[in-house]
């Protein structure tokens, strides 16, 4: 079975499922740490509401037979538990069934969670990392040779998610083409991070090379991922600065390491042994068993009938940002920025104790993990672990439409003290008892100048750019606002 393996990519394989594994874990401890205010019994989007709703076949999952929050922890720590034991080369040491075991229990656990977690995981990472792990379940182990076919396939899926994100780019705002877009970006992003003021005050013709690099990136790299070897490491070597210039610049959840892993995957490994200090490869592996070369040729021949539906909205020209096209999230549509922002604004949720409202009444801010708020806070590096609130209230500040059902929701929790939502958040300034009276207000947010830095120490500068939701009382009857389509960056 000499053609259907390929010693040489040992290193590739091991790094992706160990990387792989480490993702799994940061998901599923994303998952275990803020369910209950998400989608839990009393959260703002509970499970139970949305199962009665949404059939098995349209939402496979575990939760279908039973939900309860107890039984969601139960499985998104075991995950979490699961993903550190593949972490430490567990699946290593056990037979190839069992080491495919391992992982479909990984991708199977997730899939359960992902496909109730409604808009709180309508993110193109999510997706993609239950792609990437549905293709680990049938790499092998160290028992046997990397299979062609399935590095094939991955090397597909990373050229589907950049150059998806590519065309998208291409096809949407106009700054993309005339390279401008990063006179914006990195101030107007979901989740700017540490060095984000830096990058946004970089010189503009570096932000024309930015965009030019990404264009390189995101077009030429990808295809370039299928010549001949050493042509296909330099293109995933290439992909792999562009994306550590991603996590310098911003917070994008895990979507930039899985990214990397993904890249990793096209390197040649036994060159990358002899160039670097490395471990040495395997001295010899295990005949390939029949029964996993048909399975893989079995998965291989699915992903080609599945990529019609992706290649279709590739060259559509009304191509689609994200999309999953099976309940299952296999063979995924892929884009990310096809517009960019050129100002920045936040939701600034304030509640008061007094029980009458006058022109004298003093507002107190609540404080979010990740998002900006207080203007001389740095702003945190989050990334790979996932802040879905924060996340979303970024989409509800560009439109009411995209705060849905959760919003009012989130009042609510606020209004009631829910101990649940108070735990997303950074600060909570009524730690005794919740406030009486809730608002929202919308403020225009901008990097602050070098001068304006040294001068007061502040990272940001805002200003009130409107009422969000005007002041209420639990006594209101928060209705839902209209949903909008699931966000995807």
């Amino acid at each position: 079975m000499e053609w259907f393996t390929d010693a040489d990519y040992w290193l590739s394989r091991l790094v992706f499922q160990r990387g792989l594994a480490v993702i799994y874990g940061v998901a599923f401890m994303s998952s275990a740490l803020q369910f209950r205010a998400l989608i839990g019994e009393r959260g703002m989007l509970p499970v139970r509401h949305f199962l009665a709703a949404i059939p098995f076949r349209q939402a496979p999952s575990i939760f279908h037979w039973h939900y309860s929050d107890r039984w969601f922890a139960v499985v998104a720590w075991t995950g979490a538990a699961l993903s550190a034991a593949v972490t430490v080369g567990t699946a290593d040491l056990v037979p190839l069934w069992a080491a495919m075991l391992m992982w479909a229990v990984l991708w199977a656990l997730y899939l359960s969670i992902v496909n109730v977690g409604q808009t709180w995981y309508s993110f193109m990472w999510e997706s993609l990392l239950l792609e990437a792990g549905f293709l680990a379940i049938f790499l092998g182990n160290d028992k046997i040779g990397p299979p062609v076919l399935l590095l094939g396939l991955l090397l597909w899926l990373l050229f589907r998610l950049e150059f998806g994100a590519g065309l998208i780019k291409l096809r949407g705002d106009s700054c993309w083409r005339d390279l401008t877009c990063l006179y914006y970006h990195h101030e107007t992003q979901p989740m700017p991070g540490p060095l984000s003021w830096f990058f946004h005050h970089l010189p503009r013709p570096v932000h024309r090379v930015e965009a030019a690099a990404n264009h390189l990136a995101q077009l030429g790299a990808p295809l370039a991922l299928f010549a001949p070897q050493p042509v296909a490491s330099m293109a995933g070597a290439f992909i792999v600065v562009t994306q550590l210039w991603l996590i310098a610049s911003g917070n994008f959840a895990w979507l930039n390491w899985l990214t990397i892993l993904l890249a990793l995957s096209a390197i040649d490994g036994a060159r990358a042994a002899h160039l670097l200090p490395l471990p040495d490869p395997p001295t010899a592996f295990e005949p390939t068993p029949m029964w996993y070369v048909g399975m893989v040729i079995a998965v291989t021949a699915l992903v080609c009938v599945l990529s019609y539906w992706p290649l279709h909205n590739l060259f559509s020209r009304h191509q689609r940002m994200n999309a999953s096209f099976n309940p299952f999230h296999l063979v995924n549509t892929y884009g990310a920025f096809g517009s960019i922002g050129r100002i920045r604004y936040e939701i600034a949720i304030e509640g008061t104790d007094e029980t009458d409202l006058t022109e004298q009444t003093r507002w107190k801010e609540y404080s979010f993990k990740g998002k900006p708020g207080a203007v001389h806070r740095r702003p945190p590096q989050i990334a790979p672990y996932h802040l879905r609130l924060d996340w979303l209230m970024w989409f509800a500040a560009i439109s009411p439409a995209y705060a849905g059902s959760w919003f009012p929701q989130l009042f609510l929790g606020l209004l009631d003290g829910n101990p649940a939502i108070l735990k997303l958040l950074r600060h909570n300034p009524f730690p005794s008892t919740p406030p009486t009276f809730l608002r929202a207000r919308l403020y225009a947010y901008r990097f602050t100048t070098w001068h304006e830095f040294r001068r007061t120490g502040a990272w940001w500068h805002r200003t009130l750019a409107g009422e969000y939701l005007p002041p209420v009382t639990k006594a209101d009857g928060l209705a839902p606002t209209p949903p909008a389509d699931d966000p995807s960056t």
